[in-house]
């Protein structure tokens, strides 16, 4: 047996081989979220396509205009204090002090000092933010950040379609990308989030943070904008406004089924001198898991709407995205025979309460924003309190516990979620700000606001409006 003090002989070209080691460990996991970030712009280009589809074709052109300007009003301002709020928040005001410029780094405790960096580098002037060699990965993680931050806004703009003013629609999706769910995300998906190291709170795929928080504040927004024109009778009867194109929605929503694959894969982290992938928490994770819940999530949800809604092609694909929001705060956690359980009947209650919302509350939810995302958001945050009880992300921490889960999702749902878009769309009201007049909406919006109409072959304008039956 060889002495283990033998020196070991290598090869100049084995040599050059372990000196590339530190580069590899550091190119890999920022290629990684490079690449992911990047398909992640799949989310968007479907969401472009599924509400123009949904929309009539007058209004085509500005559905689509509004949700591509989504990626630069929201883009801008995340870089320019969306990004802090997330790192400056976690801590305010369960655990420390709310984080800035301003902050005596001598006077904070050893526990959020350790998140303090963070905050440095997430200043808009920041040397991480500028071409630098010293730090690969804060640029990375910013885009991947404003890509989810773009997605909230997204939910939002389909729900609102036709009749919603550009400019107040561009006001609601900086509150809601930016701030919003930033607050709810540094509260709830982050290592040193006070819901999660105070109360446990668990939501691996951000289906609180993002889908629920997106889905109350566009509840909020649409009680105050209304429904469209000739959606209501006076005598209580509700009239289909049939989407213009229902092919072009459902190439949308397979775009959006691409991206959210690598949406939930940005929601794992992998650093040089980790020793195994790691969830938003610390805990460890698979993509190998991703790639089996994912998947039985996604045709579970498909299989479940397709029995509750009767085939309506619509409702069907919808509860492919419904499936992978109603498993995705505990899709880490779960036995892949509890996904198909769980997605399976968040996608079966789906078309219920989104026809329940419009014609038993007369909300006008174009797209069944609230439906897909709200309910089955608050659904999926309460889950893990259920089937994943007990479990403890990082030592020192609550362990998951259903009123922990519950108390987290309230607080995303109602308080950073319907609150702020009720109060912040019942204000533009008030100013005449928040809906485009009735003759600009009877006309179509692509001509009246724009200038210009999707067929200039001059197709119909109108989809049908069928009668009530």
């Amino acid at each position: 047996m060889a002495d283990a003090t033998q020196s070991v002989i290598i090869t100049a070209a084995q040599a050059k081989s372990l000196s590339a080691l530190p580069f590899l460990q550091t190119f890999v996991p920022e290629a990684f979220f490079f690449t992911a970030g990047v398909l992640m712009l799949l989310i968007h280009a479907g969401f472009l396509a599924y509400e123009g589809g949904v929309s009539r074709s007058k209004n085509l052109l500005a559905t689509m205009t509004k949700n591509l300007m989504t990626l630069a009003t929201v883009g801008l301002t995340f870089y320019f204090f969306g990004w802090w709020i997330y790192n400056g928040f976690p801590f305010w005001p369960g655990t420390g002090p709310l984080l800035g410029p301003w902050t005596d780094v001598s006077k904070l405790s050893s526990a959020v000092s350790a998140g303090f960096s963070a905050v440095t580098a997430s200043y808009p002037w920041s040397d991480s933010l500028s071409p630098t060699k010293g730090d690969e990965f804060t640029g990375v993680f910013w885009m991947v950040f404003a890509l989810f931050a773009m997605t909230t806004a997204s939910i939002l703009s389909g729900a609102c379609i036709e009749r919603i003013k550009f400019g107040a629609y561009y006001l609601l999706s900086i509150l809601l990308g930016s701030v919003m769910w930033v607050i709810a995300a540094a509260w709830g998906w982050n290592y040193f989030g006070w819901m999660t190291t105070l109360w446990g709170f668990h939501d691996f795929g951000c289906a609180v943070v993002v889908h629920c928080v997106s889905g109350w504040f566009t509840l909020g927004v649409l009680l105050n904008l209304g429904p469209r024109i000739g959606k209501y009778n006076a005598n209580g009867t509700t009239n289909v406004i049939k989407p213009h194109n229902i092919a072009l929605t459902m190439v949308g929503l397979m775009l959006i089924f691409v991206g959210f694959y690598f949406f939930l894969a940005c929601c794992e982290v992998y650093l040089p001198g980790y020793t195994t992938i790691v969830n938003i928490y610390g805990s460890p994770t698979t993509l190998a898991m991703l790639a089996v819940n994912t998947t039985l999530a996604l045709a579970a949800g498909l299989m479940g709407a397709y029995v509750s809604s009767k085939g309506d092609p619509f409702f069907t694909i919808s509860g492919g995205l419904t499936g992978i929001i109603t498993v995705a705060s505990g899709m880490d956690l779960y036995q892949s025979s509890l996904i198909i359980v769980l997605a399976f009947a968040g996608a079966w209650i789906m078309p219920k309460t989104a026809t329940f919302i419009e014609k038993t509350l007369r909300i006008d939810d174009s797209v069944g924003a609230f439906a897909v995302h709200g309910v089955s958001g608050t659904i999926s945050g309460i889950l893990p309190g259920i089937f994943a009880v007990g479990y403890i992300a990082q030592p020192g921490q609550a362990p998951i516990n259903l009123m922990g889960q519950i108390g987290g999702t309230v607080i995303c749902a109602i308080l950073l979620g319907f609150i702020p878009g009720y109060a912040s769309s019942w204000l533009l009201k008030k100013f005449n700000l928040l809906r485009v007049p009735p003759e600009v909406e009877t006309a179509g919006l692509d001509i009246k606001e724009l200038g210009v109409h999707a067929y200039p072959e001059d197709m119909p304008a109108d989809a049908a409006v069928l009668p009530a039956e």
